[in-house]
């Protein structure tokens, strides 16, 4: 079976995000002192003895009232606990028992998921030990006090967890796809996260900054495992205040970090802003495979032609990822959605994808043919002598050269050309290493040292 979910529920405010840090080991989910920070579900790995398990923070849970995202905060807490093999219901030691936190219990007594209480704040050992005891009121069991932040209290209540989790020889993991979906606000990130998931994982709201957090979404496809991370969208900087959206567009950030393949989400009826090309600058200098998706294309009005002319005006304000490939979808109506995945697909595997030094010899071979390299103003001429890929995620060519300040861009960029229509590697970025006489001869001196052992 895949890996065991545990949900973290509760009121606004009461330390959700910090425990599902705190089980996680790492500062993801953001913990910022104003209510509704969290809307989403966010899936934190987790683990504890032998157990490896999945931790959702969800948004705080008020019953009595329907303004703003509270409806679809409390969706996505509940599509939460349907999948969970336990919930963690967290409230405020400090504040103890509140009118919330009954309703709240009320509700979860309900269902048929076992419920462990956490009690939040509880900074001293001893007061703890008195300001959960008022907890058991609830009628959920024993209440464990503990301290997010700190981390004291967090181990009795993880012995009691690992009880209600399946045996560790029963959970298979399995290596994921890492795909992060990024864009401008409104763009369409989380209506294509939807569209792929095929549920609401992400709340969808015509406000901009509805999403926040970096949502992690595990997904099969053709039986192959995808982990989607939604991003909050990207503003300009100086338009950023310090707070939930701050953090949100460093975690969006982080996002391209850590994926394999970057979704970049173009708004079709927008185009191409000067912030959508800050974003395409950012995956070529992270080295990340990438797909453009533009999206909203259902609401083009086109004829058998027009994909070609909005393919060549969006390339040429993209031109510095002219090697990305480009998708037109509607996440609103799922047209054309499936294709991404296969995009990504492509993409991942050329990212990935290692050439023999004899292939890349003759194609280097070919290209000197063609057009030798250039003569410096000294009447010296630059030579290569021969080149070998070295590392993947992105493919690295080191090309061994006599001098590399005798190959002028234009040479250089010429090179990469021709390697890229020899061999493709189309969606991923192409990095060649220019280094000098030197650097061959101590490579080489490697090469031979570990002949002879």
């Amino acid at each position: 079976m895949p890996q065991p979910i545990v949900a973290i529920v509760g009121r606004p405010n009461v330390g959700k995000s910090a425990l599902a840090n705190r089980l996680a080991g790492r500062r993801e989910a953001i913990v910022y002192d104003q209510p509704g920070v969290t809307r989403d579900r966010i899936y934190l790995p987790a683990f504890w003895q032998a157990h490896e398990f999945i931790v959702v923070d969800t948004g705080g849970l008020v019953f009595d009232e329907d303004t703003e995202f509270l409806p679809l905060i409390r969706e996505q807490a509940m599509l939460a606990i349907t999948e969970a093999a336990a919930v963690i219901f967290v409230v405020d030691g400090q504040a103890g028992v509140t009118a919330a936190d009954q309703e709240i219990a009320d509700w979860l007594r309900q269902q048929t998921v076992p419920i462990l209480l956490a009690v939040n704040k509880c900074e001293s050992p001893e007061q703890g030990l008195v300001q959960a005891a008022e907890f058991w009121n609830l009628g959920l069991g024993e209440p464990f006090p503990l301290s997010a932040i700190h981390g004291s209290g967090t181990g009795e209540l993880l012995d009691a967890l690992v009880n209600y989790l399946p045996e560790p020889s029963d959970v298979e993991v399995t290596p994921e796809l890492k795909v992060a979906i990024v864009g401008r606000p409104n763009a369409g990130k989380s209506s294509l996260l939807n569209a792929l998931v095929g549920e609401s994982r992400a709340i969808v709201s015509p406000i901009s900054g509805t999403t926040r957090d970096a949502i992690d979404t595990v997904v099969s496809y053709r039986d192959k495992p995808y982990r989607l991370i939604d991003t909050a969208g990207i503003r300009k900087r100086k338009s950023v205040e310090y707070g939930p959206e701050f953090f949100g567009v460093n975690r969006a950030l982080k996002a391209i970090q850590r994926s394999d393949v970057v979704l970049l989400v173009i708004d079709v009826l927008e185009g191409v802003t000067e912030q959508d090309q800050r974003l395409a600058g950012h995956i070529a200098d992270e080295g990340r495979g990438c797909v453009l998706v533009i999206n909203k294309w259902d609401a083009v009005e086109k004829d058998s032609y027009s994909i070609y002319e909005y393919e060549r005006s969006l390339r040429s304000r993209l031109y510095f990822l002219d090697w990305a490939e480009m998708v037109f979808i509607s996440a609103k109506t799922g047209k054309r959605v499936e294709k991404v995945l296969e995009a990504v697909d492509r993409v991942a595997e050329q990212h990935q994808r290692r050439v023999s030094t004899a292939v890349i010899n003759e194609v280097l071979q070919e290209a000197i043919r063609w057009h030798t390299p250039p003569t410096n103003r000294q009447g010296r001429q630059g030579k290569i002598y021969y080149g070998t890929q070295v590392s993947t995620q992105p493919p690295t060519i080191a090309l061994f050269v006599n001098d590399p300040q005798r190959f002028n861009e234009g040479y250089r960029r010429y090179i990469a050309q021709q390697f890229r229509k020899s061999l493709g590697f189309t969606g991923t970025p192409l990095r060649l290493l220019w280094r000098g006489k030197r650097e061959r001869d101590v490579a080489r001196e490697g090469v031979n040292r570990a002949t002879r052992v």
